[in-house]
């Protein structure tokens, strides 16, 4: 595929993150590569669950991850699709750190003619002390 073809994480990032969900959440853009992509979610009040605790919810962090696994096959395939997701399994493993942000990185594992499949992990700074895992997989539509 040409280079102006090319899926670009960053500008995409830019893009839905002056909106809606994106705006919400505040996800940017950290870095990529041929078939993964790095993504941040800043700690904010707005999106803590436990508020004695100052942890951040769940449903941002499954956000975030949903979001760089997406991205992922989108990079490996050089360029957007529309896709459903079939399956998305997130392993917890701790809670995040309170005021620290979370960077979710996924990876494309395996392409095949209209499904992808995923994996990516979920970290507060130290990528050997995971907050999750997650599993997934996305079909075109």
């Amino acid at each position: 595929m040409n280079e102006a073809s090319a899926f670009d994480p960053g500008r995409f990032l830019a893009m839905v993150g002056k909106v809606g969900h994106g705006r919400a959440l505040g996800i940017s853009y950290v870095a990529h590569g041929a078939d993964w992509v790095e993504i941040a979610l800043p700690w904010s009040r707005e999106l803590v669950g436990i508020e004695a605790r100052g942890v951040l919810a769940s449903g941002p962090i499954i956000s975030l991850m949903d979001m760089a696994t997406s991205m992922a096959t989108w990079v490996s395939l050089g360029g957007w699709r529309a896709q459903a997701t079939l399956d998305f399994r997130v392993d917890y493993l701790r809670a995040a750190r309170p005021g620290e942000t979370v960077l979710g990185r996924g990876e494309t594992i395996s392409l095949k003619r209209s499904i992808a499949f995923v994996r990516g992990t979920a970290h507060d700074g130290n990528p050997a002390d995971p907050i999750a895992h997650v599993t997934g997989t996305f079909m075109a539509t």
